[in-house]
């Protein structure tokens, strides 16, 4: 209604009639009369009227008790009317459904704040200076003390046996992170040490100020599990909201009433809520029975202080989530607290782990076996030259030991393979251009896929260099691209595209991880029949291949993945089945201060096809069929050669000679000391004798590990390539 001055009622609704239904017209002072039984009532009318005259709107919520009835709410406001000068409107809103909500919902508040207090695991928070600013009633009974005494008062880390370097003080682990999982040794102020599994998450508040929500487990399980203290209503529910684990209200029929932010997250239904479903519907259907019988033993009155292990579901198109989930009656009434710990991590980590392990094993058996064939192959390769010096075009055994020699070679190749999956074959990076080699090798790719694939090659502005072996990166294309062909039978498009990029934060391929970085990424994608997601996983194993016997060895794929490691790049790979397959390649950039301390070959004049010469070398190699060969074909050049078997016997005949020796060819691994060792010891006599180290293995750390005058050469190796290698290092 609105007033005049003098209080007169100018204008009515209905509404207001029926607060004064005796009047034709209600008067202000029938107002005041039906809120007489109010207390301080006089007190707000004046307030309100006083308000209204000074040209300001007041409100006040005024409680109502009449004749012994539930108290009654109403909203007042009084105020001015623009353009109508000392005239008030006055208007009455009965609030009282909207009171008795917010009273419901204190009431679940309390309960849920006593759930988190009489939880089995310990809740903390702590600010960037890893002080806490909460911590519930088990965890400080854990630390010997109450929660009075640490918050605002103590330090996260005067709690940790040992901290953990290159960490902030609110980290629980070396190098922290946003998410952040760890097993750490704590202290109680008692000096009583216990293990306590951490899950940590970092966030920021509205200032920006950091600050953690973290959830610990006693490992020990030394003592039992008692109903926590009370904590303020206001700490639980940021802590509710922002807990790192999934919380859930069941009520006696095992219904959702009220979740949390994160168990809505890691359920993730679709267009549906968590919320007032079923308990079942959020659990994987193999684990009803044990998810089910855990909830009736805890509502029979059995504890439980050891989580159970059941699987979320989700959907049909996702894998059900892992979780420990914990449960417990709450103080009132018949709801239950459970809540879920995400293990999808520790199980990614463990079957990185498995994996990698397993990679680990496959490699070195790869290694050795490579190894072990380079030094046959040298013998085979060696001999066959050796038979060619007697045997010439038009001889009837000329054409057998070229076979011989020819197949020798595709089995070298092999074994190359079988060296690039095991990341131990010897590259020859040089810092270069990815367009150039893509350029270079762009016709042989055209001839390979063929007139009913279209290839489309997408050049980047701007690229940085990289540091590469361009054969093998050649190598790495036609491997991809062949793949790219095969998926393709009908024909389809192929697009090969470099960019740059810039990272921010690291990425994960399978089991490796690429830091943020500068990278130049090759990106080569199909319009092929896809790869399923269990053949995905699978891929860049070697051996592991889809195509019929005979069609494939399993290395093609394996090699890819090898070559980009060992040349300090990452391999990812994206496919959707019916629409095709991407890999991308990521090549660190080489920096200006790496191009400018790059040595680069110095021009030499073309080698002489004269190999002969005349110096006194000493091989040491203990392999039989590579040691003959060697000797008689640098014998046949006229060296003089000395041998030994291994490396001890190797120094017993060089402190036996009466005459030095102008160069040493040793093999790397051997029996006893290798041939680093015996380097190293012939070097303390004679500090500038120049070696040539032969090996099935990668040439890596031997320069580092002697100096200047140390060459290699990679088995298996032709009489030409050895005659070559020893003419260069003598006349070097």
């Amino acid at each position: 209604m609105v007033t005049d001055q003098s209080g007169k009622t100018i204008l009515f609704n209905s509404k207001i009639h029926d607060l004064c239904p005796k009047q034709s017209v209600p008067s202000l002072n029938c107002l005041l009369s039906f809120f007489e039984t109010a207390q301080g009532y006089q007190k707000h009318f004046d307030q309100l009227q006083k308000a209204a005259r000074d040209g300001e709107t007041l409100s006040l919520d005024i409680p109502l008790h009449k004749n012994g009835s539930t108290t009654k709410w109403y909203t007042i406001t009084a105020g001015p009317i623009s353009g109508w000068k000392h005239y008030t409107h006055w208007r009455v809103e009965d609030i009282t459904t909207q009171k008795t909500q917010q009273e419901e919902l204190s009431n679940e508040h309390e309960k849920l704040i006593d759930y988190t207090d009489n939880a089995p695991v310990g809740f903390f928070s702590v600010n960037q200076y890893g002080v806490f600013e909460f911590v519930n009633a088990t965890l400080a009974r854990w630390l010997g003390t109450d929660a009075e005494e640490l918050v605002g008062k103590k330090n996260l880390h005067s709690f940790f046996v040992s901290v953990p370097d290159n960490a902030e003080p609110y980290d629980i682990k070396e190098n922290g992170g946003v998410r952040q999982i760890a097993e750490v040794r704590m202290k109680s102020v008692k000096d009583r040490e216990f293990l306590a599994s951490i899950t940590q998450t970092v966030v920021h508040d509205e200032d920006g100020k950091t600050l953690t929500r973290a959830v610990v487990n006693d490992l020990s399980a030394e003592q039992a599990i008692r109903q926590a203290l009370q904590d303020s209503e206001d700490r639980f529910r940021q802590f509710f909201e922002e807990a790192p684990i999934g919380i859930a209200i069941l009520d006696k029929e095992n219904q959702i009433k009220e979740c949390n932010p994160l168990l809505e997250k890691m359920v993730e239904k679709e267009q549906q809520s968590v919320q007032f479903l079923p308990f079942t519907e959020i659990i994987d259907y193999a684990d009803w029975p044990l998810a089910t019988e855990t909830l009736a033993k805890i509502r029979s009155g059995e504890i439980l202080t050891d989580p159970i292990e059941i699987r979320l579901w989700e959907d049909q198109s996702k894998t059900p989530l892992p979780c420990h989930m914990f449960a417990r009656m709450l103080s009132e009434g018949d709801n239950m607290a459970v809540h879920f710990l995400d293990l999808s991590q520790q199980k990614s980590l463990e079957n990185q782990f498995i994996q990698s392990q397993k990679m680990q094993a496959v490699g070195q058996l790869a290694g050795g076996i490579a190894h072990d064939f380079n030094n046959l192959l040298t013998a085979i390769i060696g001999f066959c030259d050796l038979l060619l010096l007697r045997h010439k075009p038009g001889d009837p055994s000329f054409g057998d030991i070229q076979q011989i020699k020819q197949n020798s070679n595709r089995a070298a190749n092999l074994v190359r393979q079988l060296l690039a999956f095991s990341r131990q074959q010897t590259l020859r990076p040089q810092i270069q251009d990815v367009t150039d080699i893509l350029t270079e090798v762009a016709h042989l790719l055209r001839r390979l896929i063929g007139v009913n694939i279209d290839l489309d090659l997408v050049h980047g502005n701007d690229l940085w260099p990289v540091k590469v072996d361009s054969g093998q990166m050649e190598q790495v294309f036609v491997n991809l691209v062949v793949n790219a062909r095969d998926a393709m039978p009908d024909g389809g498009a192929l697009t090969i595209t470099t960019t740059a990029l810039t990272t921010t934060e690291s990425m994960s391929f399978g089991q490796d991880t690429m830091p943020a970085g500068e990278w130049t990424k090759i990106e080569i994608k199909d319009s092929g029949t896809g790869i399923p997601p269990d053949v995905l996983e699978h891929i860049f194993e070697p051996f592991f291949t889809t195509k019929e016997v005979g069609k494939g060895t399993g290395l093609g794929l394996a090699t890819v993945y090898g070559i980009i490691r060992q040349t300090g790049g990452y391999l990812g790979v994206d496919s959707i089945v019916g629409e095709g397959t991407s890999f991308s390649i990521y090549l660190p950039r080489v920096r200006e201060e790496e191009k400018d301390q790059e040595k680069h070959p110095e021009q030499t004049e073309e080698t002489s096809t004269d190999l002969t010469g005349n110096a006194r070398i000493m091989l040491v190699e203990d392999e039989d069929a590579v040691r003959t060969f060697s000797t008689r074909a640098l014998t046949n050049k006229g060296y003089e050669v000395i041998t030994a078997e291994n490396g001890d016997a190797g120094l017993e005949v060089f402190q036996s000679l009466d005459k030095p020796i102008d160069l040493l060819i040793t093999d790397v691994m051997m029996p006893g000391k290798d041939g680093p060792t015996l380097a190293k010891e012939i070097r303390e006599s004679v500090p500038d004798l120049k070696i040539i180290f032969i090996s099935g293995y990668t040439e890596e750390r031997l320069k580092d590990t002697l100096g200047d005058n140390i060459y290699f050469l990679p088995k298996p190796f032709t009489l030409k390539d050895l005659a070559s290698k020893v003419k260069e290092v003598l006349q070097g």
